[in-house]
C-alpha cells in the first residue's frame, strides 16, 4: 500500500496539470506573451452577497474609495481596503414596477457633484438619485442620469460644476443621448439624427489652462453602422466632441441643442489593408499639463476575436475636427466654422448651425500615432484598460497600460518605443470578470471589483525579482535594484526600461555569486540528491522564473530541451540507464544573462541480495519516495503525450 501512496503522490501534480486548460500556458521564449506569471490573488474583501454590478469612485484629493452596489454605497479606507462605512439605500420601487427587474437599489453612478456625493440607481424600473449628507441619503429630482436596468447602456461626467450624462429616457434602453443635465450651465441635448443606436463608452473634459473658454468634452462612442453590406461590420467607433461653453442655439432655432457638436470615425487598425478594429470596448484619457500632449488610450474588439489597443494624441484628434471637411457639405464652410466655441452660443447665425445639424461628421478620419497598425494585438480577450504614467531612475517618464482579461487576469504592458512589453499578468479571480477597476496613480494601486470581491494589487510589488539582472531584465518603471534588493524606483537606482540590457548591473567579483535567492545558488547543499533503480521510468522538473527565458536541461556534456508543463520545465527519462546517472542542471536564458535554476545528483540505488524480487513489475515500483518516479507504462505515455501537446 505504501508503494501505491509513494506513486500517488508523484502522480498528483500530473493530474492536476492534465485536468487544467492547455490553452492558458505560454509558450516559452515569444516576447509576446507576459514575462512573469503570478499566482491568484486570495486576499481583499469579500462581498457577503454576489454582485450582479458595482461601480467604483474615488476623488484623486482623498484618501477614500465608495464603492456602490444592490442596495448599499461602501466606503473603504484605499490604503488596507478596510470598510469604514456601509450607506443603505432603500428601495422605493411598488411591485408592479419590479415584475422584469428586482426592486434593489442597483448603483449605478457615484460622482461628486456640488461638494456632494451624488449615488444614482436602478430601482424596479423606476431610476433615483439621491445627495448622501451625514444624515443619510437625500432624494434628488433630476431624471435622465441613471439608466432604467443597470445592464443598459449609460455614462456620466461632473465637468467644472456641471453634470453632464448619458442614460435611456425610456424604460426600453432607447433614446439615448449625451446631454448636460445639471449645473451652473443651460441643460442642453443632441439633435435626434447625430447618432444611430448608440453606445456611449466614455467621455472626458481636456482642460486648457491658458484658454478655459475652448475647452471641450470629449465623448467616444460606436454606433451601428449605416452600410448594410454583409461584409461591413455592423458597429462604427466615434469621437465626438461639444464646447463647454456651449448654451445651446437661440429660442428661434436650435434652442437646448448643442451647437458645437461634431463626430468623426476613431479608426484603430491596418489602413493599407483595410482592416479595422471597429467595435470600441472602453478608454482611458491620460492628461498632460499641455492638452496637445494629452493622450487617448482605446480598447477595440474585431469580429475575429482578437482585442488591440491604439494610441491617440489629442493635437491629431483637433486636427480632424479643425481642418476636416464636412461629409456630405459642398459649399463654402461658413464663418465661425461650425464647432467653433464661442461665450455665446446663442447669436451663432444659422449658415454655421445648420451644418452642425446636418453635417456634423467630418470626412477624416482620427488615426492612432503609430498610423499603418495598432500598438499592440493579442488574443486575450481584453475589458477595460487604465494607465498609469511612471517616473523611472533615470527621471523619465514612462506609461504603463493595465488590462483585464474576462477571466479575471491583470496584464501590466510597458510602452517604451514603438513595441510593447508584457511585464507580467496577475491572477486575481478564477471565478469572474471584472466589473470595475479604480486607478491610484499617488499610491501605485489598483482596485478590482469582481461580483465576488474587491481586490488591490500593489503596483509596486518588486520583491519578485531576485537579483540585479531579474529586476533590470523585467523592464518595470516601477522597480529598481538598490543594492542588496529590488525595491520600489528611487532616484539612482539601476534600471534599463528601453531594452532591458543587463549591462548596467555591477559586475560580479569572483567567488561571489551574483544570486540573492535561495533558488538560484548554485552550490553542493542546494542539490537535490535522488537515488533510483535501474530501469525505471523518471522524470526531474524546473520551476519557470521569467516565460520570456528559454530552459535547457545540461547532463555531462548533452543538452536536451525544455519539456513544458504549464510553469514547470520537464526532463523525462524512459528507463534508467547507467548513462542517465551524474549531474543534471536546468539552465535558463534570456537576452545575454544565464543561471542555474535547478541542479539534480542522480545516483543508483542498489537493493541487497534479500530485497531482490522476482517480478520484476514490483521491482520497478520500488523507487526511493523522494525521487520523482514514473511507474506503469499507461501513465507514462499519458503524461508523455500531455507534455508533448502542450509543446506543440
Amino acid at each position: 500500500m505504501t508503494r501505491f501512496l509513494v506513486l500517488y503522490y508523484h502522480f498528483l501534480p500530473f493530474t492536476l496539470v492534465l485536468g487544467a486548460d492547455l490553452k492558458e500556458t505560454p509558450i516559452l521564449g515569444s516576447q509576446n506573451i507576459p514575462r512573469l506569471l503570478t499566482g491568484e490573488i486570495t486576499d481583499g474583501f469579500k462581498y457577503q452577497v454576489q454582485q450582479n454590478h458595482s461601480v467604483f469612485f474615488k476623488d484623486e484629493d482623498s484618501e477614500d474609495l465608495y464603492v456602490g452596489g444592490s442596495d448599499f454605497v461602501y466606503k473603504f479606507d484605499m490604503d488596507h481596503l478596510q470598510l469604514i462605512e456601509n450607506i443603505t439605500l432603500k428601495p422605493t420601487g411598488q411591485d408592479h414596477q419590479c415584475i422584469q427587474e428586482s426592486c434593489q437599489n442597483v448603483v449605478t453612478v457615484i460622482e461628486k457633484f456640488n461638494d456632494n456625493l451624488l449615488v444614482c440607481a436602478a430601482n424596479g424600473l423606476k431610476p433615483q438619485c439621491w445627495d448622501l449628507s451625514p444624515s443619510g441619503p437625500i432624494p434628488r429630482k433630476e431624471s435622465g442620469i441613471s439608466p432604467f436596468i443597470y445592464s443598459q447602456n449609460s455614462l456620466t461626467l461632473v465637468a467644472d460644476g456641471d453634470l453632464y450624462a448619458a442614460a435611456p429616457l425610456g424604460d426600453d434602453g432607447g433614446f439615448l443621448q449625451f446631454r448636460r443635465i445639471a449645473g451652473n450651465r443651460t441643460n442642453v441635448w443632441m439633435h435626434d439624427s447625430w447618432v444611430s443606436d448608440p453606445t456611449f463608452i466614455s467621455a472626458s473634459l481636456v482642460k486648457r489652462t491658458n484658454d478655459p473658454d475652448n475647452e471641450k468634452m470629449y465623448i467616444f462612442f460606436r454606433e451601428r453602422n449605416s452600410d448594410h453590406n454583409p461584409e461591413a461590420d455592423p458597429w462604427i467607433s466615434r469621437i465626438a466632441r461639444v464646447c463647454k461653453v456651449d448654451e445651446g442655439g437661440s429660442k428661434r432655432f436650435f434652442q437646448n441643442k448643442w451647437t458645437s457638436f461634431l463626430k468623426a470615425r476613431l479608426v484603430c487598425g491596418f489602413p493599407e489593408e483595410s482592416l479595422y478594429f471597429n467595435r470600441l470596448q472602453d478608454i482611458y484619457v491620460l492628461h498632460a499639463e499641455n492638452w496637445h500632449e494629452t493622450r487617448v488610450y482605446a480598447l477595440f474588439t474585431s469580429s475575429w476575436n482578437s482585442t488591440a489597443v491604439c494610441i491617440y494624441s489629442m493635437e491629431m484628434i483637433e486636427n480632424v475636427f479643425e481642418n476636416s471637411s464636412f461629409r456630405g457639405y459642398e459649399k463654402d464652410v461658413p464663418q465661425p466654422r461650425p464647432g467653433t466655441c464661442v461665450v455665446n452660443s446663442q447669436r451663432l447665425p444659422w449658415s454655421t448651425i445648420s451644418v452642425v445639424r446636418d453635417h456634423p461628421e467630418m470626412t477624416g478620419w482620427v488615426h492612432s500615432i503609430h498610423q499603418t497598425a495598432p500598438f499592440y494585438i493579442s488574443n486575450h480577450n481584453y475589458t477595460k484598460i487604465v494607465v498609469d504614467r511612471v517616473q523611472a531612475a533615470d527621471q523619465r517618464e514612462y506609461n504603463i497600460m493595465l488590462l483585464t482579461t474576462d477571466n479575471g487576469k491583470i496584464h501590466k504592458v510597458l510602452e517604451a518605443g514603438s513595441e510593447p512589453f508584457i511585464i507580467s499578468q496577475t491572477q486575481i479571480s478564477n471565478n469572474s470578470s471584472v466589473q470595475a477597476m479604480k486607478l491610484d496613480s499617488k499610491k501605485k494601486k489598483l482596485v478590482v471589483g469582481f461580483s465576488e470581491k474587491i481586490s488591490t494589487i500593489d503596483l509596486e510589488g518588486c520583491n519578485k525579482y531576485d537579483s540585479c539582472e531579474e529586476c533590470v531584465l523585467a523592464r518595470d518603471p516601477y522597480c529598481s535594484w538598490t543594492f542588496p534588493r529590488c525595491t520600489p524606483t528611487v532616484p539612482g537606482g539601476i534600471q534599463n526600461i528601453v531594452n532591458g540590457s543587463i549591462s548596467v548591473c555591477p559586475p560580479k567579483r569572483k567567488g561571489i555569486s551574483h544570486k540573492v535567492h535561495k533558488r538560484d545558488a548554485v552550490s553542493s547543499q542546494d542539490t537535490m540528491t535522488h537515488t533510483v533503480p535501474l530501469y525505471v521510468p523518471f522524470y526531474l522538473s524546473c520551476p519557470i522564473h521569467s516565460y520570456h527565458a528559454e530552459y535547457t536541461w545540461k547532463h555531462h556534456d548533452r543538452t536536451s530541451p525544455c519539456l513544458q508543463m504549464h510553469s514547470n520545465c520537464l526532463h523525462l527519462i524512459p528507463s534508467m540507464s547507467q548513462e542517465n546517472y551524474g549531474t543534471y542542471e536546468c539552465v535558463s536564458t534570456e537576452k545575454d544573462y544565464s543561471k542555474v535554476v535547478k541542479t539534480y545528483k542522480l545516483e543508483e540505488q542498489i537493493y541487497r541480495s534479500s530485497e531482490i524480487r522476482k517480478d520484476s513489475k514490483t521491482a520497478n515500483m520500488q523507487i526511493d519516495s523522494n525521487a520523482s518516479g514514473l511507474g506503469p507504462p499507461v501513465i507514462w505515455l499519458t503524461l508523455l503525450s500531455a507534455a508533448l501537446w502542450e509543446i506543440f
